[in-house]
């Protein structure tokens, strides 16, 4: 992946930068951080194709057949797999009490919840929320570098995909799979997430595309603004991208591969 978007930068070419004689188009084009664009469009164009023809249909699938109270275990189940990584990201940014929280809902959810299963913590007080090491970067000031759009993975930026590794790394399924990429425990547990999150949002995204006249630039839109809101760590109750990947990449559309 590495490869793929340093492939990207070298043939794709910058986007021109506007006249310095005009500020308002050189507040514009550093606003949005996406200096790359011709090279992410043209992933985004690619991103759409595998969307439309493998995603969406394995999403609407995944709808028909899995019923909603099965649909709604898989996400607890994701959620509660992620705790550990959120709570070490709650440490690492020093917020004591929503790591206290985070704990306390690995433990409920394991054990009342019947190993994830089931998310009693909700109803004990204990509201969802997510937390990953792109965010933590955020939080010690690393700058977020330009934006960047993956195909199969969706918007992102160079300290995100870094922080996506370090999640990965840190997850304790990795010390259980031996760091085997190909697994077929983590093969598995990608696959639901990506089948989970796409059917949450197959109405939302195809509201972006029917009302947007640039597509592209909405969802680049929604994904900054949605990733400044996850730095802020706003104090609402249950955080829907608790129960996504937990990923930095893709985060404002709350999965990958949109």
């Amino acid at each position: 992946m590495a490869a793929l978007v340093a492939l990207g930068l070298l043939i794709a070419g910058c986007a021109t930068r506007p006249d310095p004689s005009d500020p308002e188009e050189v507040a514009e084009f550093e606003a949005t951080n996406d200096p790359i664009e011709p090279w992410n469009r043209a992933m985004f164009v690619v991103n759409d194709g595998l969307d439309t023809l493998v995603l969406r249909p394995a999403a609407e699938a995944y709808r028909i057949f899995i019923p909603p109270p099965i649909r709604t275990a898989v996400q607890n189940m994701l959620g509660n797999l992620r705790s550990p990584v959120i709570l070490l990201n709650d440490v690492l940014q020093g917020e004591t009490q929503r790591a206290g929280n985070t704990l306390g809902r690995f433990v409920l959810n394991t054990t009342l919840g019947v190993g994830g299963i089931l998310d009693v913590a909700t109803d004990f007080g204990l509201p969802a929320h997510g937390e990953d090491f792109g965010q933590t970067l955020a939080v010690w000031g690393v700058p977020e570098g330009p934006y960047i759009f993956i195909p199969g993975l969706g918007p992102s930026n160079p300290r995100d995909l870094l922080g996506t590794g370090v999640d990965a790394v840190t997850n304790p399924i990795s010390a259980i799979t031996g760091g085997e990429i190909f697994d077929p425990i983590t093969v598995t547990r990608i696959g639901v997430q990506v089948l989970d999150t796409r059917e949450r949002l197959i109405e939302p995204l195809d509201a972006l595309r029917a009302g947007s006249i640039d597509p592209y630039a909405s969802l680049r839109s929604a994904y900054r603004q949605r990733r400044a809101a996850e730095i802020r760590n706003p104090a609402s109750a249950g955080d829907p991208a608790a129960r996504g990947t937990g990923f930095g990449v893709g985060a404002g559309a709350q999965g990958p591969g949109l």
